[in-house]
């Protein structure tokens, strides 16, 4: 009779402790209504111990509530990015809840609260890295990545944003994910201008871009390539692997992806700047070779070789490279930007003399030497500018550099005409 006794006395322990936690979810329900977010959490942090054992409908209320308050918190400002995470986590929780159960009533908010959370994170890690909080934004970018993997490019910004942060630690294992994942973001861009607003917008398909263009809300239709992206990520990986002495990892990393990848002929480059960063020049010049003969008329390809080379100092190579990138793709805007800056690289020299020089009779002669060449480099370089300019007419550095060439000659004319565009 005794131990009758005690198995009720459990059973009504249990039953009041239930009442006590449905209470709980309601007065969390009622704080939040009211705009208290701290104050549910604070309810809901009482009721934490008890909801494991709960039915699946009040823990699948609890961590909707929950994840409420979390946006709400989000979506005043308050500690946004550590907010939106615990929000998508409790909604998370949530589904699997009601996916085991079989059982949906807050699934589908729940799942639209996550992919305005996925948007509210991409947001604040663009603002972050307006503000050179590289490293918060990458950590944000991979938040949004981890909540809907199908969406692979937030993955890679994240890892592109943590290597501006320098912060290598956090962006090795990004970059180990785009490996094992052998991430590509090859593909296709359609493109359209807006007429309204003049600006140029994106589309998912071509059908949507025409539709778009022949209800006449969209002008100037463009599908552009989107180039390989994997010969940058192994050479970011490979380098990150180079900086923590791990040589012969980046080096079999950069072969087994040739060897998964034959067609991709970014990787040899990615190896053979490898390669450059070890000093090992033979095996450099050996890899840029097979690259030419692999795919001979590929500018992108033909215009990197010009980067690297110019890298390696040798100034020559660069110049005929770029040409050869603008032979085959006449608008190539960074074609040209590099060759004019390859070029006023020679301007160093000749003002680092001239500022040597004294007042006597030979230095003034020499002087006028040094600035008639200097001129002529000036001169050299306008073409290219004018074309860069010409292409990418937004582009503030092009047209300051322009400005600036143009100023030291006293093209006061050009000048005027090219400030009238800025």
């Amino acid at each position: 009779m005794k131990s009758k006794y005690v198995i009720l006395a459990s059973a009504l322990l249990i039953s009041v402790a239930t009442f006590a936690q449905k209470d709980q979810i309601k007065s969390a329900e009622k704080a939040l209504k009211s705009g208290d977010a701290q104050g549910a959490l604070a309810i809901l942090k009482d009721a934490e111990n008890l909801v494991v054992n709960a039915k699946d409908t009040e823990q699948a209320q609890y961590y909707f509530v929950k994840g409420n308050a979390y946006l709400d918190l989000a979506n005043k400002k308050i500690e946004e990015g550590k907010n939106l995470s615990q929000a998508a986590d409790s909604y998370k929780k949530l589904i699997d809840v009601e996916k085991a159960s079989g059982k949906q009533k807050y699934s589908t908010q729940a799942a639209t609260s996550i992919t305005q959370i996925k948007g509210s994170l991409i947001n604040s890690a663009i603002a972050d890295t307006q503000a050179s909080k590289h490293a918060d934004g990458a950590k944000k970018l991979y938040e949004a990545y981890s909540l809907d993997k199908k969406d692979t490019i937030n993955l890679y910004y994240a890892a592109s944003t943590a290597v501006n942060s320098q912060d290598y630690d956090l962006a090795l294992p990004m970059y180990e994910e785009l490996k094992n994942l052998n991430y590509s973001g090859k593909g296709t861009s359609y493109t359209a201008t807006n007429i309204a607003s003049g600006e140029e917008q994106g589309f998912n398909t071509a059908n949507e871009r025409d539709l778009a263009v022949k209800l006449k809300t969209h002008d100037k239709p463009k599908t552009e390539a989107i180039p390989s992206k994997r010969g940058e990520i192994f050479k970011n990986y490979a380098l990150i692997l180079v900086q923590k002495g791990r040589v012969e990892d980046a080096k079999k990393a950069i072969a087994d992806a040739k060897k998964a990848n034959p067609e991709d002929s970014s990787l040899i480059l990615t190896e053979a700047n490898l390669y450059l960063e070890t000093k090992d020049f033979d095996t450099y010049k050996k890899l840029v070779e097979e690259a030419l003969q692999k795919d001979p008329n590929n500018a992108d390809l033909i215009f990197n070789l010009g980067v690297i080379s110019a890298n390696a100092k040798n100034p020559a190579d660069a110049e005929k490279y770029y040409l050869k990138a603008i032979e085959i793709n006449p608008n190539y805007t960074n074609a040209y930007l590099n060759l004019a800056a390859l070029k006023l690289e020679a301007e160093k020299p000749i003002i680092d003399e001239m500022n040597k020089l004294g007042t006597s009779a030979k230095d003034m002669k020499r002087y006028d030497v040094l600035k008639t060449q200097r001129e002529n480099v000036f001169k050299g370089v306008i073409p290219y500018l004018k074309k860069a300019n010409e292409l990418d007419p937004k582009n503030e550095d092009v047209s300051k550099t322009l400005l600036g060439v143009y100023s030291a000659l006293e093209m006061t004319a050009e000048a005027k005409a090219l400030k009238a565009t800025m």
